[in-house]
């Protein structure tokens, strides 16, 4: 992904919410289980809070909660996640 889209996506917490809506809806395309897309939501958030600066409110609260919370807390995370998503689109 190009750093323009990439910015176009993370600068709204709805157009992020969106993206992942999207991706949420190609995995369950492909027979994703719950668990396989909340895997993938787990490594997107991953990479987000590691190599990425929150852009709202919204990515700064989700940023915080991330870095606090253990493996399990972060699973579990990951499953909100993946059901906001696919309650956007």
């Amino acid at each position: 992904m190009n750093e323009d889209k990439k910015e176009e996506i993370l600068q709204h917490f709805d157009s992020f919410k969106d993206y992942l809506g999207d991706q949420v809806h190609k995995g369950e395309k492909l027979g994703l289980s719950e668990e396989a897309l909340s895997k993938g939501a787990k490594r997107v958030a991953d990479y987000l809070a590691e190599h990425e600066e929150p852009r709202n409110r919204e990515q700064k609260v989700l940023n915080e909660m991330w870095h606090v919370a253990n493996k399990e807390e972060r699973e579990h995370m990951a499953h909100v996640l993946v059901k906001l998503a696919d309650t956007t689109n």
